[in-house]
């Protein structure tokens, strides 16, 4: 049965890595992989509870006798609920996330980014795009940065191979920046929740790489621009009523959504309570100040309408989805021991983190970097720095240890290589008509720059200030 759920998620993985050849929903594929996977374990679930949790189960068994039935519940509720539980506060997050941008789409917040991104001169527009870019997904998740910051680009930009261009720094912007703070990509939440990373830790080893990874292609990638950008006309947004949000408004609500997130590490620090009933804390004041500075418009006849782009909820949702399925098709890997398996031929095979990364960057410029850097926190367990014996590359699989910060480096900007290698990649793919071949050709290398720059500032800054 190892045999056949293994097979079942390279299945899987492999319809995933072609969905923009299948055109078969790449979150559809994960949930169904994931599943069915779980569905197989149930199947055979008294040989792998035999196998690896013989001891545990004997215990929950205590004087009952052995049956079908309670191997069934043991799975249900000492092996199933501990991985769902984990995968549910990371989704939870998301979705709270997902309202915070809700609530700051309806205060006007991001007409602010538009102001602000708003310049002729080729170079304002660039930078700001990518600095815009950058600071939102250090707070939000990348694919809700991209997806606002396409929609700011459009509403400034008519020439389509500006936006073009323009959109692939929004992407290359946001992804690097999620990679540098634990609430700013999903994978990376994923590594600080399993114990791996701390938070201020993880931002000072990764903060200058990102960097590095987003000025160099955006540098390079502003050349091929012209000197003045084809903008659109400037034009008011209509609300639902005549009254403009004013700028205090925009500026303290984006405060407290952007900076109340930065928070969250402390609420999680202070109560260790999972990190989505900060994001909910955050959500909950916003929302109260919300009511308070619109209380007249919320009141009136015409009151104020979100206007987030319903498209940004549908990608967000299927994200969200995506992340749910391959979460799952990981845990029943570990569950039959597939994960272990892999770690054991790298230890042998391998045996050098920066090799593995770099495996792992290119890959996942073909195959999503969710799926994949999620696969490569499962691979290893988070290792006690104290235990005898200890070696130079066992410690980088200890808290804070260079491999979870050169898997989560390298799985975001090597997804970058492609547009199919990110969910971002995707958004641009269907907004701006971004082929692969033209991504390939134009952005590809400016990006490998980047990347291999960042791992160098990586290595520099670990070894002579770490």
């Amino acid at each position: 049965m190892t045999i056949a759920i293994v097979t079942l998620m390279l299945i899987g993985y492999l319809l995933i890595c072609t969905e923009h050849i299948t055109r078969i929903n790449k979150a559809t594929v994960a949930l169904f992989c994931g599943v069915l996977g779980w569905v197989l374990y149930v199947c055979v679930g008294p040989y792998y509870i035999e196998k690896l949790h013989d001891a545990g189960f004997q215990e929950f068994l205590g004087s009952e006798d052995y049956s079908i039935k309670a191997v069934n519940e043991y799975i249900r509720q000492n092996v199933f609920a501990g991985h769902v539980a984990q995968l549910t506060s990371i989704v939870m997050y998301l979705l709270a996330t997902m309202a915070i941008v809700d609530v700051l789409a309806g205060n006007g917040c991001f007409d602010l980014v538009t102001k602000l991104c708003r310049s002729r001169n080729t170079w304002v527009t660039v930078w700001m795009l990518a600095l815009c870019s950058f600071g939102l997904s250090a707070n939000l998740d990348n694919l809700t940065s991209a997806v606002v910051m396409l929609m700011v680009m459009n509403q400034l930009v008519v020439n389509h191979r500006q936006r073009m261009l323009l959109g692939t720094i929004i992407v290359i912007a946001a992804n690097c920046g999620g990679c540098f703070t634990v609430i700013g990509d999903v994978t990376s939440l994923l590594i600080w929740t399993r114990g791996a990373v701390t938070p201020t830790n993880y931002t000072s080893a990764l903060v200058l790489p990102a960097l590095f990874a987003t000025i160099i292609p955006t540098y390079l990638i502003g050349r091929m621009l012209p000197a003045h950008l084809d903008l659109k006309r400037s034009s008011v947004l209509y609300r639902g009523d005549d009254a403009d949000v004013k700028l205090w408004q925009q500026i303290l609500m984006l405060f407290l959504g952007m900076g109340g997130l930065w928070f969250v590490p402390t609420f999680y620090r202070l109560t260790s309570l999972p990190p989505f009933l900060g994001a909910l804390c955050v959500l909950g004041v916003l929302w109260v100040v919300n009511e308070i500075i619109n209380r007249k418009r919320i009141l009136s006849d015409q009151p104020l309408t979100p206007r987030t782009n319903r498209s940004l909820q549908y990608e967000v949702l299927q994200t969200i989805m995506f992340f749910l399925g391959v979460g799952l098709c990981v845990d029943i890997l570990i569950e039959v021991g597939a994960m272990n398996s892999v770690a054991v031929w790298c230890d042998r095979n391998i045996h050098n983190i920066y090799f593995l990364s770099l495996a792992m960057g290119f890959v996942s410029s073909v195959m999503d970097n969710v799926a994949l850097v999620i696969s490569g926190i499962s691979i290893y367990p988070v290792l006690d720095a104290d235990t005898p014996g200890m070696t130079d590359y066992m410690r980088s699989f200890v808290e804070n240890g260079q491999y979870w910060h050169l898997i989560a480096l390298s799985g975001c900007v090597g997804g970058l290589l492609l547009p199919i290698g990110n969910t971002a990649g995707y958004a641009l793919m269907k907004s701006e008509d971004v082929s692969i071949w033209w991504y390939f050709k134009h952005i590809t290398f400016k990006v490998l720059l980047g990347w291999f720059a960042a791992l160098g500032v990586y290595f520099l800054v670990d070894y002579f200030l770490r």
